[in-house]
């Protein structure tokens, strides 16, 4: 497998930040994904695994271990006779619900714009417009920390909001399986143009973000709350908060790591002075910052 050494996390996170990680494998199959795990676990050093990175921040400093990418694992099977589709952890979600469009079945129109992977939506239960993956999802091969890969059903998988009991138990997704129905593709397609230009009006797709930066309290809306502090177009550095969607931070102008999580530290702050909110950040943190 590849495996390269000093590779910088600008280059794996949609946030277009982060120091190099002293070792980036890039496994492409089951056997290769296990071998990198035991490398790793065997090194006693920090590892991590990552999709498309479009929910991570990596510090400016880097990752002083190894991180784990799925890039490569991205099988795609169509089983017609039972209307589901098997996808390896490194599938992108747009390419999942094409390859669903396609073959006339619905159920992934939600999930076409998110810029994700099949791997972190199971860990997340990633979800957009009202459906989510649990929706969906029928199973997911795993992988635990010694290599060794379990079946887990949807009931398994305790999906919760933007959580899942991967992430409660060091696990993570090797492929998924989702069960959809058949229906007509124009009606599939229009959903997913529909969903497509309401993504493009309302969030900023023309700069580096990792979409929702934090997570929905309960009862409320985190744009919301951000927009009535009087946070919309705040910046710090080269980081900014969304005009056009307050629940966005952006990298605007070059902005690095520190400069992001500077920002999203003064957004809480401020929410909690305004409305007595406490704001918890949807995207993970990772390395030195």
């Amino acid at each position: 497998m590849e495996i390269r050494t000093n590779e910088p996390m600008a280059r794996h996170t949609s946030f277009r930040v982060g120091g190099p990680a002293d070792r980036f494998m890039i496994p492409e199959s089951e056997g290769e994904l296990r071998e990198a795990v035991l490398d790793c676990k065997a090194s006693g050093k920090p590892w991590y695994m990552v999709g498309n990175g479009s929910n991570l921040l990596v510090g400016d400093k880097g990752f002083r271990g190894t991180i784990i990418s799925t890039e490569r694992l991205t099988e795609l099977e169509v089983q017609k006779n039972e209307n589901s589709i098997i996808a390896g952890a490194g599938v992108m979600l747009s390419k999942l619900a094409n390859t669903a469009a396609r073959e006339k079945l619905t159920g992934l129109e939600f999930a076409a714009g998110i810029p994700g992977t099949v791997g972190g939506a199971v860990m997340m239960n990633a979800g957009a417009y009202g459906s989510e993956m649990k929706n969906v999802l029928l199973w997911a091969d795993v992988m635990d920390r010694y290599g060794t890969v379990k079946r887990l059903k949807n009931e398994e998988l305790e999906l919760g909001y933007r959580t899942s009991a991967l992430e409660r138990r060091g696990l993570f997704a090797v492929r998924a399986a989702f069960s959809l129905t058949t229906g007509d593709p124009d009606a599939i397609r229009a959903k997913m143009e529909e969903l497509a230009a309401k993504r493009k009006e309302k969030q900023p797709l023309e700069y580096p973000s990792a979409g929702s930066t934090f997570k929905r309290p309960e009862g409320y809306f985190a744009g919301k709350l951000i927009e009535d502090a009087g946070l919309k177009g705040f910046s710090v550095g080269g980081a900014a908060v969304s005009e056009k969607h307050a629940g966005f931070v952006i990298n605007k102008d070059h902005g690095t790591a520190a400069d992001i999580l500077e920002l999203c530290n003064e957004v809480k702050r401020r929410v909690k002075e305004n409305s007595g909110v406490d704001l918890e950040m949807e995207v993970k943190l990772l390395g030195d910052f």
